[in-house]
């Protein structure tokens, strides 16, 4: 998801390049920037330079606890605050805990004076320091919760970003009109497919954005494209489910994937195999709630699944890792999984191949020496277009299946198949909008892009 310069994050999609975009939007207006623009900046300081800054500061106040001076001791606890001393992003873990220990010892000294103490919790709180910050460098958690009650301090909690986020979108939705068909639609625009051409064939190429989460077709995602690891927060142990992709398309479908289950955090790397840059959302959701995420349990339950429930898996998978392909010289459809060939997912395969014979459907896997695939044509492709159709996500994907079936019920002719299918295929070059361009593609379908005008 071209090179970032600076990004506001939504997590539904919400990206914001400040400046203008090469394509699509007009300019931003510069006015305000103008008059400072060709002022001297401060220079900022490197972290080497801020970590000496910081490690004086705490011997500074060290020394004035030794003299049993608090005042003093707070003054410099102040600029350490000041000069982002306790910010571990800033200056390092190690640096923090100093830090932490200061404002301990100050506690600890303070010890009986309940006015200072309450002046201390005052101070940090107006320096922006979270609570969670304090009650852990004073070693109380939740006790905390009693010092600032009696010391009437009023301190408020961060908001959390998702909930600033949902405000944001609230807001877009109501005064600027955007939603996600809006986003749909911009998303495709991009990637050169013509929702009203397929409009004027009976084609929706949106409907894809509303969809609930349904478990099921989640299984086949957790087949290929999930990553999963178990996250401890605050001595509670969760399941931190990601997706990641460069794919301008999955940079829109993933987070409204994982939106039913949680609004995901977002971040942002580059991925070296792929050679562009990657997004990745992520969810944390209860240890208990998931337990079919562990690969034998995941096993275990796609095998119990009632055959008119298999057909919602297939879908997962295939909007996962699967691709579903025209071949135009055999003029037979195809519909293909791959996996790598010497990896845990492998197994999955044979799970899916089993699954395939509860629809009466056969399945062949085919092996190179680098990667396996599951592959289903002719008649079994076709019935099985039909039963995953209803259930597709991928806007392509789903396209593509629409239009097979199409073809094939006589619903187009051929030279309209060619030209609609058309602008559902890949090209071969890194020029190609649907491939690497994850960033971009977010930029336009954001809601913060149509908060801009159009050119």
């Amino acid at each position: 998801m071209h090179r970032i310069r600076c990004l506001t994050v939504s997590a539904v999609g919400g990206f914001k390049i400040n400046g203008p975009p090469k394509n699509g939007k007009g300019p931003m207006s510069q006015g305000n920037n103008l008059g400072t623009r060709d002022e001297t900046s401060l220079p900022q300081p490197t972290q080497a330079g801020r970590i000496e800054t910081c490690t004086e500061l705490i011997r500074q106040a060290m020394r004035c606890l030794e003299n049993n001076d608090k005042q003093c001791a707070m003054r410099l606890i102040e600029e350490l605050v000041k000069n982002q001393c306790h910010n571990g992003n800033a200056v390092g873990r190690e640096v923090v805990g100093k830090v932490k220990g200061v404002v301990h010892e100050l506690w600890l000294a303070s010890s009986g004076d309940n006015e200072f103490r309450c002046e201390l919790l005052t101070i940090l709180r107006d320096l922006g320091i979270s609570r969670t910050w304090v009650g852990d460098a004073l070693g109380m958690g939740k006790n905390l919760n009693r010092w600032i009650a009696k010391c009437g301090v009023r301190w408020e909690g961060k908001v959390r970003r998702k909930d600033i986020v949902k405000a944001i979108e609230s807001l877009l939705r109501e005064k600027f009109g955007w939603d996600e068909n809006k986003m749909c639609e911009t998303l495709l625009m991009y990637i050169g497919v013509d929702a009203e051409m397929l409009r004027r064939y009976g084609i929706e190429p949106c409907d894809w954005v509303h969809a609930d989460f349904d478990e099921v077709y989640f299984m086949g995602i957790a087949l290929s494209d999930l990553h999963v690891r178990i996250n401890k927060i605050r001595k509670n142990e969760y399941i931190n489910m990601k997706l990641g992709t460069s794919n301008a398309i999955d940079a829109v479908l993933f987070p409204l994937l994982l939106q039913p289950i949680q609004r995901p955090s977002i971040a942002i790397s580059w991925n070296y195999i792929a050679n562009a840059v990657e997004v990745q959302y992520s969810i944390d959701v209860e240890i208990d709630k998931w337990g079919w995420l562990n690969r034998e349990e995941l096993i275990k339950r796609i095998r119990a699944l009632k055959p008119e429930e298999v057909p919602r898996l297939i879908s997962g998978a295939i909007d996962g890792d699967g691709t579903i392909i025209y071949k135009f010289k055999v003029s037979t459809p195809y519909i293909e999984i791959g996996v790598c060939k010497a990896c845990k997912k492998r197994v999955f395969l044979d799970i899916i191949e089993e699954a395939l014979k509860k629809l009466g459907i056969k399945g062949k896997i085919y092996e190179t020496d680098h990667d396996a695939r599951l592959m289903v044509y002719g008649k079994d492709a076709i019935k099985l277009l039909r039963l995953i159709m209803p259930y597709l996500h991928h806007p392509l994907k789903r396209l593509r299946a629409r239009l097979i079936l199409m073809l094939h019920d006589g619903k187009i002719d051929y030279d309209t198949f060619v030209e609609l299918y058309g602008q559902t295929k890949y090209g071969d070059s890194d020029n190609d909008p649907k491939r690497k361009r994850a960033i971009s593609a977010l930029a336009r379908a954001a809601p913060q892009t149509h908060t801009h005008g159009v050119r």
